[in-house]
């Protein structure tokens, strides 16, 4: 077998490369000391007393510098991929289609069954907007142009001329980027958020989704898989979409119901106009003559019942290709498109429905093709036209309404009030009464709400929110709406409130799922008691068939990190999925879940293949969707190769879980008992810490939470409410500020002392423990993550940190318990691999070593702008607002370097 070279030398050598580019595009623009910067190592410069460059410019190039390390690393494991394919197997690449048939033929599933589990696959990616991002579109498409130079650099076959012309643009891009300027200078509304997402929905995902159908059947065939079984667009993933901006209200006052309303339109305008530039594209192709094919009777047939429905428009359509049939029938499919678009037509056959409409015409063509011997046309020209409609529908993504419980309940107080109850205090009910008179509220015929009447702020919200959800389902089809999410749901009458808030907007009889969302560990171990309830509840069961049998449960890992640490975090995660999923099989309801992850290893971030693998077997149902933020729909969607992978990587994870689930996987074997006693020993641990007297304190001085909390960055609120307190404080800001910090405590914090207990109280439980972290893939997973973790922090820079606190005694105390804790954890992972870090982990070090030192010039300088913003008393002063600016900058440049903080 051929021995594969190591990547670390071409990373390497790109890097050289494009610190060059950027060195000479300075050296253009007269910047010799940011050259000096960006070319030396800067451990022994004082930049951040040094006048001679202003702070702002230290701050573009290092965020700059950051990027375009960021883009060669991405670069770099995209050509490391392909080598590996070309040299090893195509089966070698982790995450890869290919992969999971070899794994398949293996294990001897046939190939009906693979297409099977393939076609009941669905991946549901959820576009949401992130407080850690605030790049503009403008950069991010600069970004995906730089990315496809670097990619065409790497055709050999390019003479020296053309390499030249390829740097030159590169250079050039570069100056465009660095008088750009990067990130929003004003707080980015709504509207710059929901721009973000639709632009990737419409220009990114369309070209992604293609290229990965077109690796799947390139897999398929390559492995020896009948290539006649792979044609066909109904036997692929279901690759659906999702959004939260514009229907996320949970602590966000300004999603109003103006801005779903506004929202769910632009989603459908913006949908129907990406379908008519493809059908343009399929119209201009199809150019197969009548003169030299026959053409079928069903499809003349089809012409004239579809002209005629269309009248002058569709006459004067086919009129302009008088001897080309398929291109006819298109062209007429545009007019109707066209009117469906317009929105003005009265007449219901002359425009389209909903999106199945559509694809049933696309059938038809796709059926005459084939039935006429032009299979590769339909393969080659139809396929993708195919696959988007199934994809983006009429509605691009649909829009999840996400509310928090505690906002529901004072609606339904301010209901009772204005109707004149005495015991109007719903919020305080005890449980029993509260279940007692939804129940009963429910089975009356009579509503509670007239909309004419004014309830409430509350009330009024998520009523009025609701009438343009059924306003929108009566205008043009139900295609466009997600689900209705309860954050902080604790018990089942939080679930009957939405039925009877849908009930009296009408919605009672759509196909809106009604899910709980279940974010602190105490939610997480009641959660299969509030679904058991729920799926009892004599309306879930009227709704269950409408609902295909299936009932979305949405995980929090945010939260459930804040609540109890890392460990605990994620064992409780893991413990509930497998209830959650039992009580689904108990009561005849497929459980599918809802991951609610970040970008971070202590928010659920981690590798897709690595991720599906770490799931407790028979809960993965074919179905996976998860949340991508802000900075990780960039880092993992930003460029169209990467993207590929990343969408490849889910889909396939979550069919492979799907024929694992298939097999009766011994857990058994697992140390599922010692995981147990980690679990709670790093959460005592963990709340150890945060309950000691003075640790908010020190959190406020040690970390830039007070910044992120006035920050430019998002159009959301840090806080739920505005109380300052650790429980009211969003998970997000949370793990952010830390990361910051460098004292990334969030990720490990616990696990060190915990195994430190587990080695030193129970060692025969320790080897057992040791022995199974290379066989029970959760556990690698959560020892991976861990770590990676414990090597982004950096012990110099959390001293620093630590010393905004003064109080020399209060930051000795929380210093202490961080760094043995820090040490513990560094040290026994490594016992538990038989390996350092430093040789098991060799390209995250690489990746920090490029960038330690230029990171160091930017967290003296957060340091520095941090300390002279917190001394100004007055809050509305010019120079405090500008100091913000300019930490929202750090901030940002700090986040590029880092790559993974929110």
């Amino acid at each position: 077998m051929t021995k594969l070279k190591s990547p670390f030398q071409k990373i390497t050598d790109d890097r050289k490369f494009i610190i060059d580019c950027y060195v000479e595009m300075l050296s253009r623009i007269n910047e010799p000391k940011i050259i000096e910067l960006i070319k030396n190592d800067p451990k022994n410069l004082s930049i951040e007393e040094n006048d001679e460059i202003p702070s702002e410019k230290v701050i573009q190039s290092l965020s700059i510098y950051f990027q375009l390390m960021t883009l060669v690393e991405e670069n770099a494991a995209t050509q490391y991929r392909r080598k590996t394919e070309n040299q090893l197997n195509i089966d070698s690449t982790r995450g890869s289609w290919a992969e999971a048939f070899k794994i398949w033929k293996e294990q001897g599933i046939s190939e009906d069954e693979m297409l099977k589990t393939i076609a009941s696959t669905h991946v549901i990616p959820v576009l949401t907007a992130h407080p850690t991002e605030a790049k503009r579109v403008t950069v991010i498409e600069i970004h995906r142009e730089l990315y496809l130079l670097l990619v065409q650099k790497e055709n050999t076959a390019l003479s020296k001329i053309e390499l030249f012309e390829n740097k030159e643009k590169i250079i050039c891009l570069l100056e465009r980027w660095w008088r750009t300027g990067e990130i929003y200078l004003e707080k980015p509304d709504i509207t710059d958020e929901r721009s973000n997402v639709i632009y990737y929905l419409s220009k990114v995902f369309p070209a992604v989704l293609e290229k990965s159908d077109q690796q799947l059947k390139s897999s398929w065939i390559e492995m020896g898989l009948n290539p006649n079984k792979i044609k066909n667009p109904d036997v692929y993933p279901s690759i659906t979409f999702g959004s939260w901006v514009g229907g996320d209200r949970d602590g966000h006052p300004l999603v109003t119901p103006n801005i779903t309303q506004d929202t769910l339109l632009l989603h459908r305008q913006t949908a129907l106009f990406l379908l008519k530039s493809q059908l343009l594209t399929l119209a201009s192709r199809l150019s197969v003559s009548a003169i030299n094919n026959p053409i079928p009777f069903v499809l003349t047939n089809a012409i004239e019942k579809k002209a005629t429905i269309l009248g002058a428009a569709g006459q004067n359509s086919i009129k302009r290709n008088p001897y080309e049939p398929w291109r006819q029938y298109v062209s007429l499919i545009l007019v109707q498109l066209k009117n469906t678009v317009s929105d003005k037509t009265s007449d219901s056959q002359s425009y389209y429905k909903s999106s199945a409409a559509l694809q049933e015409d696309l059938k038809f063509l796709r059926e005459v093709l084939v039935d006429n011997g032009l299979k590769g046309l339909a393969d080659d020209l139809l396929f993708p036209i195919e696959r988007a409609v199934k994809c983006f529908g009429f509605h691009l993504a649909k829009l999840d309404i996400r509310q928090n419980s505690t906002f529901h309940d004072k609606a339904i107080s301010q209901i009772l009030k204005s109707n004149g109850e005495t015991d109007y205090d719903f919020e305080n009910w005890e449980e029993e009464k509260r279940v007692a008179f939804l129940n009963k509220t429910l089975q009356s015929h009579s509503l509670i709400t007239d909309v004419t009447v004014s309830y409430g702020p509350e009330a009024d919200n998520v009523l009025d929110c609701y009438r343009v959800v059924r306003q929108h389902i009566n205008q043009y089809g139900a295609e466009g709406i997600g689900s209705f999410i309860v954050s902080m749901t604790r018990s089942l009458s939080d679930l009957l409130v939405v039925y009877l808030l849908m009930r009296e907007t009408q919605l009672l009889n759509t196909k809106i799922r009604v899910v709980p969302l279940l974010e602190t560990i105490e939610d997480l171990h009641n959660g299969p008691e509030i679904l058991e309830a729920f799926l009892q509840n004599t309306i879930t069961k009227q709704r269950t068939a409408q609902l295909d049998n299936k009932q979305e449960v949405m995980l929090g890992y945010s939260d459930s990190n804040k609540d109890g640490g890392t460990i605990a975090s994620k064992w409780n995660l893991y413990k509930a999925e497998k209830a959650l999923s039992a009580v689904g099989r108990k009561n005849g309801i497929d459980i599918f879940f809802f991951h609610g992850t970040g970008g971070t290893i202590s928010r659920g971030g981690g590798k897709y293949h690595r991720f599906l693998e770490s799931m407790p077997t028979n809960t993965v149902n074919g179905t996976i969707k998860l949340t991508v933020q802000g900075e990780t729909m960039a880092q993992l969607f930003g460029n169209p190769l990467t993207a590929t992978y990343n969408l490849n990587a889910l889909a396939s994870g979550v069919a492979k879980q799907t024929i694992l689930s298939k097999e009766n996987t011994d857990e058994a074997s697992f140390p599922i008992e010692i995981m147990e006693f980690l679990s709670q020993k790093s959460c005592e641990h963990y709340k150890d810490l945060i309950e000691t007297p003075g640790f908010i304190d020190f959190y406020g001085k040690a970390t830039c939470i007070d910044v992120l909390e006035k920050s430019k960055i998002g159009s959301r609120p840090a806080r739920r409410t505005g109380t300052r307190t650790l429980n009211d404080l969003r998970a997000i800001p949370w793990v952010f500020s830390w990361n910051l910090s460098r004292i990334t405590i969030t990720g490990w914090y616990g696990l060190g002392e915990a195994l430190k207990k587990l080695k030193e109280e129970r060692p025969a439980d320790f080897i057992t423990f040791k022995n199974n972290v290379e066989n029970w893939t959760f556990l690698k997973f959560l020892m991976i993550q861990t770590e990676t973790n414990l090597i982004l922090s950096n012990k110099e820079m959390m001293n620093l940190y630590a010393n905004l606190d003064e109080n020399e005694a209060e930051r000795k105390l929380f210093m202490d318990k961080i760094l043995t804790d820090y040490h513990n954890g560094f040290s026994i992972i490594e016992e538990l691999f038989d390996e350092p870090a430093s040789k098991r982990r060799g390209g995250q070090y690489d990746n920090l070593e490029w960038r330690n030192e230029k990171l160091k010039v930017l967290h003296k300088l957060h340091l520095k702008y941090l300390t002279q913003w917190r001394n100004i008393a007055d809050e509305n002063s010019i120079e405090k607002n500008k100091l913000l600016t300019k930490l929202l900058s750090i901030v940002n440049s700090i986040s590029s370097g880092l790559k993974n903080t929110g």
